[in-house]
């Protein structure tokens, strides 16, 4: 296998006419964000039918003609969604469509989460060598494992692809993993909601309606200059600072110094727009003010929630999915609050994709006016087995 470095300009022309030319690309990257707001990418590693490029972020002052060229044709990787988020993030740019050999594993009965090591070994025969798991990327030159290392990482992704999508195709599942995957490529998926911001700070729950509206300007304000100094959230304001100044509600610059853990150098630089993103909150309409977290369902509705995810768990199994693909526990706690009356209703509550639809909305339905079962066959051969039949359908002991 040819494998090239593109390490400078005359490199990276010749690497974007390559790329423009493929019907589809592997691609993975190595990245490091302890210390910054969004990833700060350290190398890309793009596989094609001929070999592989490594791309080197650091010699390279710009990297938008290759998300641009990226944009044209259909990247292959595994677990994508963080190697997208970075195009996202840096470019608003993303491929025109994408297959995650991940996703699609999950549809072929290997669970959610399997590893690249894993799915190799288990398709391909081979055992990667993963001495460099936690290699310090920024540092060059790049070292012969590391490039052995970066090059395993992509080498085996087309054929990983081509044996799931034969897999897919012969469990008629080709078309849900490929529905399922058109999120990655959908630049709404790596934007957080301005509006729910206040989700991420811990404690709110606690809070009123009024403080969530000013917390959620000042999470606002604080997610702007993190973005602005790339540095992490906490460098900015921890979570127990931001609670503290909803509780403070501070109206001038001397306010603030009643708050010990708020830094210096924020108060000094940033005082004035905390003390305006706290009037922004206060001045937010009655009626456009977050809502508070539900309260709790009740003895009898989260009853009626565990039953529900039995049903899950017992469609995961029989069709050899992971149960956390079908529906989430927040989506069962929101029928349980929420009590569609027709399956129709329940369709519109949780806006489900099509795949999803045909799985779990007919049973569940059943489930909740009594004319669908859960069942334990088999358990006294040694084979329990939990099935969800019609009440009038026999119990079979096989």
């Amino acid at each position: 296998m040819t494998v090239s470095v593109v390490d400078n300009p005359a490199a990276l022309t010749e690497l974007l006419e390559r790329v423009r030319a493929a019907r589809r690309i592997g691609i993975d990257t190595e990245f490091h964000n302890e210390r910054s707001y969004t990833a700060q990418l350290m190398v890309v590693q793009l596989a094609f039918d001929d070999g592989v490029a490594i791309v080197d972020p650091l010699a390279l002052t710009d990297l938008r003609p290759l998300a641009e060229a990226l944009a044209t044709t259909e990247v292959v990787g595994h677990a994508l969604s963080s190697d997208l988020r970075i195009l996202a993030e840096d470019y608003t740019i993303l491929p025109q469509s994408a297959f995650d050999t991940q996703v699609a594993a999950a549809f072929c009965g290997y669970g959610l989460t399997i590893s690249l090591l894993d799915l190799v070994r288990e398709l391909a025969g081979v055992t990667l060598r993963k001495s460099q798991t936690v290699s310090d990327w920024s540092a060059r030159p790049l070292s012969v494992k590391q490039i052995d290392y970066l090059v395993d990482d992509v080498r085996y992704l087309f054929p990983l692809a081509d044996r799931l999508e034969a897999l897919l195709a012969e469990r008629g599942r080709a078309a849900w993993a490929r529905e399922e995957m058109r999120s990655l490529v959908d630049l709404r998926a790596y934007r957080p909601d301005a509006r729910r911001l206040y989700l991420r700070v811990s404690g709110n729950g606690r809070m009123s309606r009024r403080e969530l509206g000013i917390l959620n300007e000042l999470a606002a304000l604080r997610d702007g200059l993190a973005r602005e100094r790339n540095i992490p959230l906490k460098f900015v304001m921890p979570d127990d600072v931001l609670a503290g100044l909803v509780s403070l509600r501070p109206r001038t610059i001397e306010d603030l110094g009643q708050l010990r853990r708020l830094d210096n150098g924020i108060k000094r630089h940033y005082g004035a727009r905390i003390i305006e993103a706290v009037a922004r909150g206060e001045a937010i309409p009655e009626s456009e003010l977050p809502q508070r977290a539900p309260r709790p369902l009740g003895a009898q509705r989260e009853a009626l929630v565990a039953t529900m995810a039995v049903l899950m768990n017992a469609i995961a199994a029989e069709n050899d999915l992971p149960t956390t693909l079908l529906l989430t526990r927040s989506a069962l706690e929101r029928i349980a609050r929420e009590t569609p009356v027709s399956a129709a209703e329940i369709d519109a509550v949780l806006n489900l994709t099509p795949w999803r639809r045909s799985l779990v909305v007919e049973p569940l339905w059943e489930l909740l006016i009594g004319e669908r079962v859960v069942r334990v066959e088999g358990y006294l051969s040694g084979n329990p087995r939990t099935t969800f039949v019609r009440k009038n359908e026999e119990l079979v002991d096989d």
